[in-house]
């Protein structure tokens, strides 16, 4: 499974809506399962973004269309980070040339 990061912010239309933020995160869980995308970690963040996951999918046609299904609600912007791990980028590594 490949490591993926979203970064969101909400839009107008999640602020109206904040004191249903929590269940809107279940509807995200949810939508993650039917996806084939595993959440590990979400976490609501001060700064730049508002809601920073840790997450796995099988690839990254899997992942993009997940984070595109967030969007499409309209409570949050997402933008997609292909995330490596120490190993991945040492086999990244030896393919330099």
């Amino acid at each position: 499974m490949a490591t993926f990061i979203i970064l969101a912010d909400f839009t107008d239309q999640g602020l109206r809506h904040e004191k249903e933020r929590i269940s809107h995160v279940d509807d995200v869980l949810v939508l993650a399962k039917k996806s084939g995308v595993t959440v590990k970690h979400m976490y609501w963040t001060l700064g730049r973004h508002d809601v920073v996951a840790l997450l796995e999918a099988p690839d990254n046609e899997t992942a993009t269309a997940f984070s595109l299904s967030v969007a499409s609600r309209g409570n949050a912007r997402t933008e997609t980070l292909r995330a490596f791990s120490f190993d991945e980028m040492t086999k990244i590594h030896s393919k330099i040339i």
